[in-house]
């Protein structure tokens, strides 16, 4: 079995997107509901932990915001998470608690978990990533198509999910490697590691690396 499932790849106890992500079996099913569940939370954070910067765009108090990044909304930037100078977030965009959004990274209708880490010139759009996973510096998720056709996960099996815009679902404490490409409709198992200047796609299971172009190995216990 692929185990490609949201209960499979996520711990759903960090990110407040929880109950949303609940509703779904397949988490691309949850990339056209972000913005409104986006809406829906920001109207009841506490005005005490979350400032409202502008419409729709909450930011918790605790969190540190570079005066050159550009944050639209709708987005909530989580407690005590880091937005670095030249971040470019363009709306559709949850980040949890303690994360790290870089210099120059660009963030679209995505959900970043607590603890997510995409420090530098990252690109992660149409993406769900999950608690403590990290992108090495100049990884990007590749979410169209070059002939622009709907994506289809490819696992053990096909899964269309009618989507022209699907970048990557990383499972918990994913780790992509510097410089690698992950192509539409990647999925990424919980603890798998990815090697610098890889280009990924379809399933890759939970506990394994992938090798660039030698292979994917299971990780020795």
């Amino acid at each position: 079995m692929d185990h490609i499932c949201i209960r499979d790849l996520y711990d759903l106890t960090h990110t407040m997107a929880a109950e949303m992500l609940g509703e779904c079996q397949y988490p691309w099913e949850a990339l056209d509901r972000i913005g409104d569940t986006i809406l829906k939370i920001g109207a009841s954070l506490s005005s005490e932990e979350y400032e409202q910067r502008e419409d729709n765009v909450w930011i918790a108090r605790s969190a540190t915001i570079a005066s050159t990044a550009s944050i639209t909304g709708p987005c909530i930037i989580g407690p005590e998470t880091e937005v670095r100078p030249g971040a470019f977030i363009r709306g559709k965009v949850l980040v949890g608690k303690g994360a790290v959004v870089g210099n120059s990274c660009e963030l679209k209708n995505c959900i970043l978990f607590d603890g997510v880490q995409t420090p530098h010139y990252n690109y992660v759009g149409d993406s769900i990533l999950g608690f403590k996973a990290h992108m090495g510096a100049g990884a990007v998720t590749s979410n169209v198509k070059g002939d622009k056709k709907p994506v289809v996960v490819h696992g053990e099996t096909n899964y269309p999910t009618g989507r022209k815009k699907f970048g990557a679902m990383l499972g918990d404490f994913a780790e992509i490697g510097c410089n690698s490409v992950l192509n539409p409709g990647t999925v990424i198992g919980r603890n798998t590691q990815v090697y610098p200047l890889s280009s990924v796609r379809g399933v890759i299971k939970e506990n394994c690396i992938v090798k660039n172009d030698r292979g994917v190995f299971v990780k020795e216990k």
